[in-house]
């Protein structure tokens, strides 16, 4: 708690000698689209986190900019993977979507999913977090946020033909790390098209005190191509294609001896391979039918999570083929008012799971069908419809809210080892909101809302090996699960500085989980099934503030803290699952007058010992708990003329060897980093 100490004044601090004179145009000049329309941050009541997309297009993966942002705290299971985690929340607790279609599919894990990871980096515009429960917005899965993957449009002013590119180069040596992606657009101020493409590949990660992780490295390959049109000054659409694919990723903590294990879970575990395929399109017309905005969205997303896997010294290897068909339409019209807003709208999906498992002998080469991990076949129905209204009560305070009935079946066919099942939940959520500019540029706000999560075709039908020694058994007799949520908190937007902090409360009920059964497999593994046995209540704090001293220097600091609690089926309270410990980073950025930038940071994690018994049991996790851990690092950049920038860094400049606590590996150790940008 040393470091709350040090940095909480610290954040305090920025908030005191805060310049009170400045305007709240700072916070309307920035337009944000998770609320399903258009609006200005100030008009927002959720707490918000905003990531430009630069600071994606840099990382390996879309994932690595959410990094220790604020209300965000980032785990790996392994390489080529990663997902944030939310006030305590994560996996299917928490909605992805890519420009406002749900990427969320019928497989979606309730631990950390690797699916958001496979969008290309160069898609990005922006990435905006809502933390709480948008729940009249997006219903089921957004019980702890809400993350929104913003795509890049190709777009010209001119009325003649334009060009311009880019080409991008990085390496890094704590992981091999070889970048090489390159963009080209073309058009006008009435049409343009965009098509980029990405290749990277690692090697094993080189760990702090030098030792290196094996097998830990990965490829991806990825494209994408986008065309968007202006018919009209009212009305726009737009194509998006996107294709990654990682063809071999090694799932680490399988093949790697964990906490309390002399020996690997299993002798090969790959992700063979991992695949999405998106392709959207998208209508808007302003001013358009009772003259309201329309908006139009129809979208298929295809996931391939396939898997070749053997446990450790068997004979025989289990291979996978996990595929999800996302069908999705979504329409919602919306107006602006002399007295605020309001978005109405509905949303269809449609989400086909085919699931295949076959075993073959190492030792005759003979191959026979197996029960599949998901029963194939299963279908995902979900139809909705919502509304959501914000009103200017006085020149001060804004009131927001809104309702949402969701409907959603889940049809599991026959297998071999459980019988046909169908689960259909209609349901309600809501919230609401209230904001007063107390002056220019301070913001107080609150919310609260209750909403569901309905099981998915993973929680009630899956069948197979899971982390920590684990064997899944199917349950066909989940019920949703249940959260409340409240926060309030207060923001600063100013010429020279920024500032939020919010708290929460969250009471989360009948959460699925796994528990053991008292069966053990003949390969030693614990046999679990899904239930709703968990009562969760979270509780915790958010806050980031930013300083531009002078002309050249800025200073942000990043803190979150979460607390929580739960009971599993009767039993006495004990610590939530893979809670985030105090986590934060300090960064210090020096621009010289626009061709030189120079970076240096502090990101820091506590030591979290308030272990769930799972959390005990799960081979990635010390049962003693994770220590805390700090790393510092540095880099500068420089545009040297013609479109040219050239990138040297260096991160964990003391090697520490420390691990990001519910993470399958240790984190990277000293790294060396370097990239070329050529735009034109």
């Amino acid at each position: 708690m040393a470091i709350a100490r040090t940095l909480i004044p610290a954040l305090l601090g920025t908030l005191i000698f805060a310049d009170v004179s400045a305007e709240q145009d700072r916070l309307d000049e920035i337009l944000v689209t998770a609320t399903r329309r258009t609006v200005s941050i100030a008009e927002v009541s959720s707490g918000l986190t905003l990531v430009d997309g630069a600071a994606a297009r840099d990382r390996k993966l879309v994932t690595d900019a959410l990094d220790v942002e604020v209300g965000v705290y980032l785990q790996q299971t392994t390489p080529g993977q990663g997902a944030a985690i939310i006030r305590g929340l994560k996996g299917s607790s928490i909605l992805h979507l890519v420009d406002g279609v749900r990427l969320n599919n019928a497989i979606f894990r309730s631990a950390p999913t690797q699916y958001f990871a496979l969008v290309p980096t160069s898609a990005v515009e922006r990435i905006e977090v809502l933390r709480g429960t948008p729940a009249s917005l997006y219903g089921s899965d957004a019980v702890g946020g809400v993350v929104q993957l913003v795509t890049r449009v190709p777009r010209f002013d001119s009325d003649e033909t334009e060009y311009r590119g880019e080409v991008y180069a990085a390496y890094d040596t704590a992981e091999l790390g070889r970048m090489l992606s390159g963009t080209i657009d073309a058009g006008n101020n009435r049409i343009a098209t965009s098509f980029s493409a990405e290749f990277l590949e690692t090697g094993d990660r080189r760990t702090g005190s030098g030792d290196r992780i094996g097998p830990s490295g990965y490829e991806s390959r990825a494209a994408r191509w986008a065309l968007a049109g202006s018919p009209g000054d009212d009305r726009n659409w737009l194509v998006d294609v996107h294709y990654l694919e990682q063809p071999e990723t090694p799932r680490v903590d399988e093949l790697v001896p964990g906490f309390g294990q002399t020996e690997p879970s299993s002798s090969e575990f790959f992700f063979k391979p991992n695949r999405r395929v998106f392709v959207h399109g998208k209508y808007g017309h302003e001013g358009g039918a009772l003259g309201l905005d329309w908006n139009v969205d129809l979208a298929w997303q295809r996931i391939d999570d396939d898997r070749v896997s053997r446990d450790f010294e068997a004979t025989d290897r289990r291979y996978e083929s996990n595929r999800s068909d996302l069908y999705g339409l979504v329409v919602s019209a919306s107006r602006v008012t002399d007295s605020g807003s309001w978005v109405v709208g509905a949303e269809a999906y449609l989400d086909e799971v085919s699931s295949q498992r076959s075993e073959e002998s190492l030792v005759d080469g003979q191959v026979t069908a197996r029960t599949p991990r998901f029963p194939d076949g299963s279908e995902i129905e979900r139809f909705a419809l919502f509304g959501n209204t914000e009103h200017y009560v006085t020149a001060r305070n804004i009131l927001s809210g809104g309702l949402r009935v969701s409907h959603e079946t889940v049809s599991l066919p026959a297998t071999p080892v459980s019988v046909a099942a169908s689960v259909s939940v209609t349901d309600t959520s809501g919230d609401i909101g209230w904001i007063f500019n107390a002056t220019d540029g301070w913001q107080l706000v609150a919310n609260a809302g209750f909403g569901f999560r309905a099981p998915n075709v993973f929680d009630l039908g899956t069948l197979g090996n899971r982390p920590g020694n684990r064997f899944n058994i199917p349950n066909p007799d989940l019920d949703s699960e249940r959260v409340i949520q409240l926060d309030a908190g207060v923001r600063y937007s100013g010429v020279r500085a920024r500032f939020e902090l919010m708290i929460y409360a969250l009471d989360y009920a009948d959460r699925i989980t796994s528990v053991l059964t008292g069966d053990v497999t003949p390969e030693g593994r614990d046999v679990v099934q899904s239930v709703n046995a968990a009562d969760s209540t979270i509780r915790g704090f958010e806050g980031g503030a930013s300083f531009d001293i002078g002309d050249t220097i800025t200073v942000d600091a990043v803190l979150n803290y979460t607390w929580a609690e739960q009971r599993v089926a009767g039993s006495p309270a004990e610590p939530g699952d893979r809670i985030p410990p105090l986590s934060g980073r300090l960064n210090v950025s020096y621009d010289a007058g626009g061709n030189l930038r120079m970076d240096a940071w502090l990101r820091f994690a506590g030591e979290q010992d308030r272990l769930s018994a799972r959390d005990v049991r799960d081979i990635r996790i010390d049962p003693n708990g994770t220590s805390g851990w700090g790393v510092v690092g540095a880099r500068g950049s420089w545009d040297f003329g013609g479109g040219w920038n050239f990138m040297a860094g260096i991160d964990n400049v003391f090697d520490k060897r420390y691990r990001v606590h519910g993470s399958g590996l240790d984190a990277a150790g000293r790294n060396l980093m370097v990239s070329l940008r050529k735009t034109w």
